[in-house]
């Protein structure tokens, strides 16, 4: 007698495959809900001395029901969601009353990700979600929760098995974790956004279970002694103190994130992306869908000479799951992101000329009102206002006689003498960076100061272009032209391109979309040019 079929063996040859059950430790998952409850009467008890108001057991009976109601709904999820492989499908079925079924051809299949949150790992399962070719939403991805590792694994590999020829690359590594690179954790947002995240966080949580943070003994009595000592020595030993715990943060959150990093090629046609520490999050992109790779440089990030790398990929999901599965590098030297850059398009990067030596020629810059229009803005919209506020208060506390009325207006000038040389730097400095050019089957596009972005494109993944004026830019000449992609952003825009060198710009870059609008090279029909605050379509191929 044959052994029977078991739900993880593989089905015979032209027998039909059995429907596949979850983990049963997805209930346990949804478990996970009790943590809520109890660490909110953990912390009312340890606040309060162990005195609970009614308003926190009210709060705590409302949690406690919610968490009945999500564990019911997994309880039905789990009895009633099955999946199964085919010799051409991946089909998930679900629901209680209205069953529906979902088949996906395992062609139509891009990326399969494995995402494990710690408790995730603790309990041994973890989460898969396959995105198609379809659009980026969250409609056109399967996901399966709780399934064992080991299985997930092999699920993984059943997706992404396909009749593809080729060879790998030999070294199909493109990149590991080299922890020197943590100097470049503090060069990033997090060093002072992450702290008042942090702060902001705490005091809703704390709020939400009755808990006013003002009203706490050492709370109270740190801020009378800050307001009560010298401030020309306490304010700069705040800002220090923020730093260091935005730059410890900054640290901790990078070692969390990029833990046991790797990129490499899986197979010839399969770029996979392997890191996390506490939550482990493995994605794979498939060659026919990478469209490019963008090199981008926080100010600060750039003053280090760092930079991080993301994919421009189809199937990552909505604009925040894209977000979250595009990275391709961590922060690190922009050597090493331009040559990961050129591993991952499997070709020298495009854009070359921002290393030391190249010989590749520079990108196209813009016309010189460019630069005038970036410097307007900076004086109209930041040092003008600042200024100006600060004047008029001076001025009306002098007529009531204040005593600070001349700190004010020191102040005033100050601001109006410093802001007006920064907005000079940054104006410059944003229009150093604005460029573009054509690089054999590649539009490259750059811009940005507080961060500089340089994206390689493929060309033929152009689908449509915009162009967009405003009565400002139509003075000086100029238009923004945006290039429609399904991957990524879905766009890409190209600031203040002159209005004159855009349409031949255009239909050079993707062939077939503007030639019925244009009369000779540099010139389009009267009326295809967008005009006003709205912005025209021309065509979509």
């Amino acid at each position: 007698m044959s052994a029977p079929l078991t739900p993880d063996s593989p089905a015979a040859p032209g027998a039909t495959p059995q429907w596949r059950r979850l983990d049963p430790r997805t209930l346990l998952v949804h478990c996970g809900w009790m943590m809520a409850p109890f660490g909110s009467l953990a912390l009312t008890a340890l606040a309060t001395g162990g005195r609970i108001t009614l308003e926190a057991w009210i709060t705590l009976a409302a949690m406690a029901a919610s968490f009945a109601v999500l564990t019911a709904i997994g309880l039905i999820r789990w009895a009633r969601t099955d999946f199964r492989i085919t010799d051409d499908s991946f089909e998930v079925r679900s629901g209680l009353l209205n069953r529906r079924l979902r088949s996906v051809p395992l062609h139509r299949i891009r990326t399969v990700d494995l995402t494990a949150t710690p408790f995730h790992r603790l309990l041994g399962v973890t989460v898969l979600r396959a995105g198609t070719a379809g659009s980026g939403d969250r409609g056109n991805e399967l996901s399966l929760e709780a399934l064992k590792v080991a299985e997930a694994d092999r699920l993984r590999a059943e997706l992404l098995a396909r009749a593809h020829t080729g060879t790998a690359a030999e070294d199909p590594v493109l990149a590991r974790i080299n922890w020197r690179w943590l100097r470049y954790a503090p060069l990033t947002f997090w060093v002072i956004g992450g702290v008042f995240v942090v702060a902001g966080a705490a005091y809703r949580a704390l709020d939400g279970i009755g808990i006013e943070p003002w009203k706490i003994g050492f709370v109270q009595r740190a801020f009378h002694e800050f307001g009560t000592s010298m401030l020309w020595l306490t304010v700069p030993a705040a800002l220090l103190a923020v730093l260091a715990l935005g730059s410890v943060g900054a640290v901790v959150l990078y070692v969390e994130n990029w833990w046991n990093y790797c990129l490499e090629w899986t197979d010839a046609h399969t770029l996979g992306v392997r890191r996390g520490l506490l939550t482990t999050r493995s994605v794979t992109i498939e060659r026919a869908r990478l469209r490019g790779v963008l090199v981008r440089e926080p100010l600060l990030l750039r003053a280090g000479g760092g930079a991080l790398v993301r994919a421009v990929a189809g199937g990552l999901g909505n604009r925040e799951e894209n977000r979250r599965r595009s990275g391709l590098m961590p922060p690190a030297p922009r050597r090493e992101a331009l040559r990961v850059a050129s591993g991952a398009l499997q070709s020298p990067f495009p854009a070359t000329e921002l290393t030391p030596g190249a010989t590749q020629r520079p990108l196209t810059p813009h016309p010189k009102v460019a630069l005038r229009r970036r410097r307007m803005r900076g004086l109209l919209f930041v040092v003008l206002p600042a200024t100006a506020v600060l004047a008029a208060l001076g001025a009306v506390l002098a007529a009531f006689g204040a005593a600070f009325t001349p700190v004010l207006l020191h102040c005033a000038w100050l601001c109006a003498a410093v802001g007006a040389a920064a907005v000079e730097w940054l104006a410059r400095d944003a229009y150093r960076s604005l460029g573009h050019g054509l690089r054999g089957r590649y539009l490259v596009i750059r811009s940005g100061t507080f961060s500089r972005d340089t994206l390689a494109l493929q060309r033929e993944a152009i689908a449509a272009w915009t162009f967009s004026t405003s009565p400002f830019t139509r003075r000086a000449g100029l238009v923004t032209l945006t290039a429609a992609v399904a991957a990524g952003e879905d766009g890409y825009r190209l600031p203040d391109l002159a209005a004159a060198d855009a349409p031949a710009l255009a239909a050079t870059a993707a062939p077939g979309i503007l030639e019925e609008f244009l009369v000779h090279p540099g010139t389009v029909h009267p009326g295809t040019t967008p005009s006003g605050e709205t912005t025209q379509r021309l065509r979509s191929r």
